[in-house]
């Protein structure tokens, strides 16, 4: 019988569901700085690059992308409600 390695070292793989989705919007705090200058945040773990930030920063964004191990998200410059973050 062969040992498969379904999603061994993955938390997020091809086909499970994303904890984000495009046009959701979130308050997040960036805590990194990606290699090409973006500031990077996480929502329950999941990475979110926010190019125009910076670490330290508190943003409130909308996310504009997902990938399969990432998404993209867009500094929201005001917002009339509130939102449910990280």
């Amino acid at each position: 019988m062969p040992f498969e390695r379904r999603g061994f070292g993955r938390r997020f793989g091809g086909n499970l569901p994303k904890p984000v989705k495009v046009g959701e919007e979130y308050d997040v705090e960036i805590t990194e700085t990606g290699s090409k200058g973006d500031g990077i945040a996480r929502i329950k773990n999941f990475v979110v690059f926010v190019p125009g930030s910076k670490k330290g920063d508190k943003k409130h964004i909308k996310i504009k992308e997902v990938r399969n191990k990432f998404a993209v998200g867009e500094i929201i410059e005001s917002s009339e409600t509130p939102v449910e973050g990280e």
